[in-house]
């Protein structure tokens, strides 16, 4: 008690009341992300700052009294990276959600970390302009979130993931200290480019409380086909002529048949072919020639063993498709109960191997695991079932959750493509970086967090 006393004193002397609580029950809310039977520790208070001036005298703070820091937005994440750790001060960001500026000149908008991406998507689009970072959390992530990630999605495979978009930042660093990084301009290399260290972070390295972003001219509409396919072998060789035809997709989405029959369950309607082994996606939205490219993309399919191409002619029809492809997580979680939700990436060229290899972990731990994800650029999304109530079928998912990112790692991939490392893949990160490559990485964080108060025990 005395110590919930201490904390809430200090806070009082540097924050306003009615940014701040430790009352139990509001921390416990906000203390865990979506990921699925990760541990989480007790957090001493929650912080909401409006300014970036309140982060830098709440983390100067904390530095002094050694106080753990965990950052946070809307905790969509799925690998623990915003969970509570032990005595820590949660500093959730999602009231610094102000839209600063949209330059229609320099084609760049400024914002808080809070904002909602569809949001900001939505807000650049009435200006003609065009926000492309399109992961499946859209609708609930934040920019900070999706920064802090480097965030994917759908559309990775045309324009790149939220990385490419991230011109400059203002971050609060672990010392307190506010700093800005990057240029506002379209080029800029005046210093080292610091301003790509803290994407993809995970919120170690400092606490991100503005952004400027790139965006892009309006594209065409969208639009988009599906082909049905009896086996994975015949959609995968779709997908690589799509990949290497001169049409460039915006988007190629696989699913396994495990998928297709769970998203079908949590609809309650075969709203997707209940018998098909894997369904690709596709989209196009190059100006005036999308349906041209989407006429090209369909007949790839037919003539690579398609049973069934569906042309969808409108933006509205190609959001109901991928709006199904969105649904792999919570499909899965109703079927399941509870899922290990993997971002695996593997050259595309491996990728039949990939889930032949899924197939056969499966099948060996007697554990279900399904498939999607952005087949165009080779990172799928496994995702283990399991029954959170039975010690037992959580140490099957996680026996299968390390053999399937080994086999990654064989084939030449990645362990995490964009959902981060966080709690849960930093045991495993020993598979793909070399001790050499890690020391490093723990000297980066020295540099811009000295006390070690920033997210501690995740990422790296």
């Amino acid at each position: 008690m005395s110590e919930v006393i201490s904390v809430q004193e200090s806070l009082s002397e540097i924050l306003p009341a009615d940014v701040f609580s430790v009352d139990d029950d509001q921390i416990a809310r906000v203390s865990i992300d979506t990921s699925d039977g990760i541990p989480v520790g007790r957090a001493a208070a929650v912080v909401y700052p409006t300014t970036t001036q309140q982060v830098a005298d709440l983390v100067r703070f904390a530095a002094r009294e050694s106080i753990p820091i965990v950052t946070q937005g809307a905790r969509t994440g799925v690998v623990g990276g915003a969970t509570a750790v032990d005595g820590a001060i949660l500093v959730n960001l999602t009231r610094m959600d102000a839209i600063l500026e949209i330059s229609v000149e320099d084609q760049t908008a400024t914002c808080q970390p809070g904002v909602n991406t569809k949001r900001l998507a939505d807000a650049v689009a009435e200006k003609g302009l065009f926000y492309p970072p399109d992961p499946g959390s859209v609708s609930i992530s934040t920019i900070g979130g999706n920064i802090a990630t480097n965030a994917g999605g759908m559309q990775c495979l045309k324009y790149g993931t939220t990385g490419r978009f991230v011109r400059e930042l203002t971050v609060v660093t672990g010392a307190g200290e506010i700093i800005r990084v990057g240029h506002k301009t379209a080029k800029g290399v005046a210093s080292l480019d610091l301003a790509s260290l803290f994407v993809g972070s995970e919120g170690t390295l400092g606490i991100i409380t503005e952004a400027t972003l790139a965006l892009r001219p309006a594209p065409g509409e969208v639009l988009g086909a599906y082909g049905v396919f009896r086996t994975m072998s015949e959609a995968l060789e779709a997908a690589n002529r799509v990949v290497a035809s001169p049409y460039g997709p915006t988007a190629l989405e696989v699913m396994d048949g495990q998928i297709i029959r769970a998203i079908n369950a949590l609809n309650r309607a075969e709203v997707l072919p209940n018998d098909a082994e894997a369904i690709l996606i596709v989209q196009s939205d190059a100006t005036g020639s999308a349906a041209e490219d989407i006429g090209h993309f369909a007949e790839i399919f037919t003539t690579s063993g398609a049973i069934r191409t569906v042309t969808a002619t409108t933006a509205a029809e190609v959001s109901e498709i991928m709006d199904l492809r969105r649904q792999l997580h919570p499909a899965m979680r109703r079927a399941y109960g509870a899922v290990l939700n993997e971002d695996i990436a593997v050259p595309r060229g491996r990728l039949l191997e990939l889930f032949e290899g899924i197939a056969e972990i499966a099948q060996e731990l007697d554990v279900p695991i399904a498939t999607g994800g952005h087949v165009g650029d080779g990172n799928l999304h496994p995702l283990i079932g399991f029954d959170a109530d039975k010690p037992e079928s959580r140490a099957l998912a996680d026996a299968a959750f390390e053999k399937v990112m080994a086999l990654a790692a064989e084939l030449g991939g990645t362990i995490t493509g964009e959902h981060g490392v966080g709690v849960i893949k930093r045991p495993l990160l020993d598979s793909e970086l070399s001790a050499e490559v890690r020391a490093l990485q723990r000297g980066i964080k020295a540099v811009f967090d000295p006390a070690g108060i920033l997210n501690p025990g995740k990422k790296l």
